[in-house]
Formats: C-alpha cells, structure tokens, sequence
C-alpha cells in the first residue's frame, strides 16, 4: 500500500513539474509575436541643418576680397555675402567658422563644418573626395613678382625660384608644375608679406584677389607680370554624400543668378560680373 502512494506522489510531482515546464517555454506570447518597430531613417545633412536652423561655414577670413574682416572687424567679402544669401533662402542662419585654408579640408572631414565658402577651385581629384556646387565665381591665376625683379617675365622662368604657395591649393600645382620650389604659407597676405620682403621670388594667386589688394594698397612693391591661360572655376565644398545639402544649394544659386542678386553681388566686389 505505500509502495502504491509513494508512486502515485512521485506521478503527481512528475506532473506538475512539466505544467510548470510548458508554461515557462511553450508558445511565445504575443508580446513576442509583434513586430519590432522599424528603425529610424537616418536624417539627412540638409534636414539637420534645418531642423537646428543653422549652417556651419568653413572660411579663412584673411582673403580678401572673398572672405576677410572690415575695419569695424566683421567678417565679409563676396563669398561671405553670397553663402549669407544662399542660407537664407535655406532659411537657416549662417554660422561662420575661421581656419587656415589647409586646415579646412580636415575641418570638413571630421563635420566641423557643412560647406566651405573659400573660393575653392573645382578639379578632378576633389571632386573624388568632394562633393561641389555649381560654380559661383570664375578666376585667372596671375603671376606675381616684386617690383624690382626683371627677370621672371611668365611662367617659364620660375624653374628653381621660391614661391609661397597654400600647400593644397590649385594653384601652387601651377606653380610646382613650373618647377618652383614651394614656401608653405598660411594664406594670401602671408605670401604677399614673404614677397615683399623678398624672401620669397613669386606668389601666384587669384587675380580677382591681387587687383582688390592693389586697388586697397597701390604703393605695395609687387607687379602682375603674367595671366595663365586656363580658368577656373570656383564652388562651395561638401563632404561626399551632403547630395540634398548641395540641391538646396545650388536651387538657391540658380534663383540668385536668375533675379539678379548673384550678378548684383558680383558687380558690387569686383565692378563686373565674376560668376560666370
């Protein structure tokens, strides 16, 4: 009789036990069964600067006449105006970052900054990392000496010289290209400084530039004694895949050139129209 009640215990244990086991692991409830919530869409470099209603700007502010300080010390110039206006019509506000010009690259790398206003020349191999806008200013690279050099008359007679150059700009492989030996400088006036002082024999730099320079300070000793051939054409710099950033850009830039503003822009910097 207790051999009786003793299995019977042990089947009824056995029992609840294995109740206890398929309640634990049987059907997923329906919690389980729902689906999980899509992730997110990433947001877009365009939708970010609205939605924070600002647009980091990439600038030297030691080039004039695109992008420098007045006399009062506010930063202006015609690529400061013209990426005013372009935020604008984006409808966020400008927000003006200064740096050397071969650290603005790195700034733009590493999304310190969303676009770089500088004048920056549109080749091949940027665009393999950049992503740019329609042009917004067309230049000629010059030559510059001191005014009491005879020697350098163009291009071909800088083999040798020293010329102080930004390291990435396009115009110091103008200036490599001609065998020059290049004197790494922080930006225009720096270069200008290092001619006039002779320890430098050339500079070459945008034309549009060094006419504003010597109109501002025509007793400077420096001369424009060439003009290269090949123009350039100049756009605001994005990092690769700001494709929406760069639509709204350059639908600002088309609106600007199409009522007028661009061309009125242009003529106020330079008496003509330098964007085409």
């Amino acid at each position: 009789m207790k051999k009786i009640f003793l299995s019977l215990l042990l089947s009824s244990i056995f029992v609840g036990i294995a109740g206890c086991g398929t309640s634990g692991s049987g059907a997923p409830s329906a919690d389980n069964n729902s689906a999980s919530p899509a992730p997110a869409a990433e947001q877009s470099l365009l939708e970010k600067v609205q939605a924070e209603g600002k647009l980091l700007i990439g600038t030297e502010g030691t080039y004039a006449p695109f992008t420098f300080h007045d006399q009062s010390g506010a930063l202006t110039g015609y690529d400061v105006e013209v990426v005013t206006e372009v935020a604008k019509r984006i409808g966020v506000e400008p927000v003006f970052m200064e740096t050397q010009w071969d650290a603005m690259f790195a700034g733009l790398d590493s999304g310190r900054f969303d676009v770089v206003a500088n004048q920056v020349g549109i080749r091949p191999d940027r665009q393999e990392k950049y992503d740019f806008s329609t042009p917004y200013t067309v230049s000629t690279a010059v030559l510059v000496t001191h005014k009491d050099n005879e020697t350098v008359k163009g291009f071909e007679d800088i083999n040798g010289l020293k010329a102080a150059q930004t390291l990435t700009s396009n115009l110091t492989d103008i200036a490599r290209n001609n065998g020059a030996e290049i004197v790494g400088v922080e930006g225009f006036n720096q270069a200008i400084d290092l001619l006039v002082s002779k320890r430098v024999d050339v500079t070459i730099n945008d034309g549009l530039s060094l006419l504003d320079f010597l109109k501002q300070k025509p007793d400077t000793p420096i001369k424009i004694v060439a003009k290269d051939p090949n123009v350039a054409k100049n756009g605001f710099l994005f990092r690769k895949g700001s494709d929406d950033l760069v639509e709204a850009f350059n639908k600002a830039l088309e609106e600007m050139e199409n009522d007028g503003t661009l061309k009125q822009i242009s003529e106020k910097w330079f008496n003509e129209d330098v964007s085409k």
